[in-house]
């Protein structure tokens, strides 16, 4: 993936926590976590960019506009967003194939490794779905285990919970 010129951080609260939004100088989300998680943001940012570390800026309006519509219940609004970020082949995959699972529905670690086109890498798929850097827009928090249980989320399982519910996949 291309390097960007700048990374922009801004904040934006939500019903389950104050966001932290990266966006690049062309508008394009690169990454989104939780304010309590901000540890591992950076942590992402200096694995994926280096060097680079994010200035304060606004979060281009249609971003703002499409979480705002998506915690309003109008889920295919995250649809619309242009990401990018860095990553491997697989880790793309696995990514993209979570942007195409539909609110209200979950699947299994083994179904997103299907999914991404490796269905015998169910343990990397979940590492990979571990490492999302786009959390809610890239919606990890539709895996659940075999089970149905509501395992790791990197948000917290409250979170995983709350998002489940909001989407009425509970």
């Amino acid at each position: 993936m291309s390097r960007p010129a700048r990374l922009l951080l801004d904040r934006a609260p939500s019903p389950i926590g104050e966001l932290l939004i990266v966006t690049d100088e062309a508008g394009a989300l690169r990454a989104m976590d939780f304010q309590d998680h901000e540890h591992r943001l950076d942590r992402l940012l200096k694995t994926h960019y280096g060097p680079l570390r994010p200035e304060p800026g606004a979060t281009p309006v249609a971003i703002r506009d499409a979480i705002t519509a998506y915690f309003a219940g109008q889920f295919e609004a995250l649809n619309t967003l242009a990401w990018v970020t860095n990553g491997t082949a697989f880790q793309h995959a696995v990514w993209t194939a979570l942007t195409r699972i539909p609110a209200g529905e979950t699947i299994t670690y083994s179904e997103l490794a299907r999914r991404a086109g490796r269905p015998l890498a169910v343990r990397a798929a979940g590492h990979a779905n571990g490492s999302n850097p786009l959390s809610i827009v890239a919606p990890c928090h539709r895996v659940i285990g075999m089970d149905g249980a509501l395992t790791g989320y990197g948000g917290g399982i409250d979170r995983k919970r709350w998002l489940l519910a909001h989407e009425k996949a509970l």
